[in-house]
């Protein structure tokens, strides 16, 4: 028997992608828009006169950006940062939220802890204490700095938890019944059927380090160790000074740069590598992956 779909379904696949299709043009027209700004000369884009396609089409500001042995260093520390970051943050998380996910009656002391991490998603310490902390600790000036004082996301945790409090019982018993002992569990059990909670999660992480300028600032003494959003927030600046300084030549080469088109270049910029993460992990934001584990 051929299915054939009704006309209040036909109506509401039509519907959907109508949505859907208006939704994505919403969330990719302001990226045209920057990249359309970032190209365009520096008239046209103080004009307010480019929309979607760039006027007076130029290079210069990428051109300027690539050229700078500060992005290069700045984008290295970057990638340093998000690649350390999120495995540290991410074996965290996971060797943190399996003994939290348990029954009481497995982790007695399971309440206490659970409320002793939610507590510091309220109340934090501040950001006196936490650079003087930070200070003490040596890490001042150090790739660590960045990284240590938040490896460990509650919130993120929290949800792994969830997470795992959702995965069957069944899984668990079944293996401890064939002698898999905790770590068993964890990397054998755990970790693959929480690929969709791990590409989430990871995502959240890779993007917070990729994002995070302030701590840059807060505890680089030096800007060689800036990272690429630390160092891009700065370039504005910077470069209104040395335009203030240059000579005839140099002006010109600069001529079609200005404050507008070298923010959306850096906006652009920095919003790109998270774009070309995005579409390796989509495939994992999915529900059901343990449907089909357990059989009856």
């Amino acid at each position: 028997m051929v299915y054939k779909p009704s006309l209040s379904r036909k109506l509401f696949v039509v519907m959907n992608a109508l949505v859907l299709t208006f939704i994505t043009i919403i969330g990719i027209v302001p990226f045209i828009h920057l990249l359309a700004v970032s190209l365009s000369s520096n008239t046209a884009a103080m004009a307010g006169e480019v929309k979607l396609l760039p006027i007076g089409f130029t290079l210069d500001a990428y051109v300027y950006l690539g050229h700078k042995v500060e992005f290069i260093r700045s984008l290295r520390v970057s990638l340093e940062r998000v690649v350390l970051g999120t495995a540290i943050n991410m074996f965290l998380i996971f060797i943190t939220a399996y003994p939290l996910a348990k029954e009481t009656e497995q982790f007695r002391s399971r309440t206490v802890y659970v409320w002793f991490f939610a507590i510091t998603i309220f109340l934090g310490g501040g950001l006196i204490p936490t650079y003087m902390i930070v200070k003490s600790t040596g890490l001042i000036n150090t790739i660590w700095a960045l990284i240590l004082p938040g490896a460990l996301n509650v919130w993120n945790m929290i949800m792994m938890l969830n997470f795992f409090r959702g995965i069957p019982k069944e899984m668990e018993e079944a293996a401890t019944i064939d002698g898999a002992n905790h770590w068993t569990l964890l990397w054998k059990i755990y970790l693959p059927v929480s690929l969709p909670a791990i590409a989430t999660i990871g995502l959240f992480t890779i993007i917070g380090h990729w994002n995070s300028w302030f701590d840059g600032i807060l505890y680089m003494n030096s800007p060689d160790k800036y990272p690429l959003q630390t160092y891009l927030s700065t370039l504005i600046t910077a470069m209104n000074a040395q335009m203030q300084s240059v000579n005839v030549d140099q002006l010109k080469q600069l001529e079609n740069l200005s404050e507008k088109t070298l923010r959306t270049a850096q906006i652009f910029m920095g919003a790109l590598p998270i774009l070309m993460v995005y579409p390796f992990v989509q495939r994992f934001f999915i529900k059901g992956m343990t449907v089909g584990s357990v059989k009856e």
